[in-house]
């Protein structure tokens, strides 16, 4: 597995819980002070996640750092 390839899943595992959580990508954004364009990256794999960015979105979805990285690896 390649960073770019990690990254794409964990893009996807975050865009599957904003979808289960009935947020579009621009108010789920706005809900964690995030602007659209860069969260759109994160979804499309574009992005490299910090740890905080990682917590951050976390928070936004209720769901555990780990939960995400299990789900990408599906």
């Amino acid at each position: 597995m390649n960073a770019d390839s990690l990254q794409r899943r964990v893009g996807a595992a975050i865009r599957r819980r904003r979808e289960a959580l009935g947020f579009s990508q621009e108010g789920f954004a706005a809900h964690i002070g995030m602007h659209r364009t860069y969260y759109s990256a994160i979804e499309r794999g574009e992005k490299n996640l910090s740890l905080s960015t990682i917590q951050r979105l976390c928070v936004g979805l209720k769901a555990k750092p780990w939960e995400i990285f299990k789900e990408a690896e599906k």
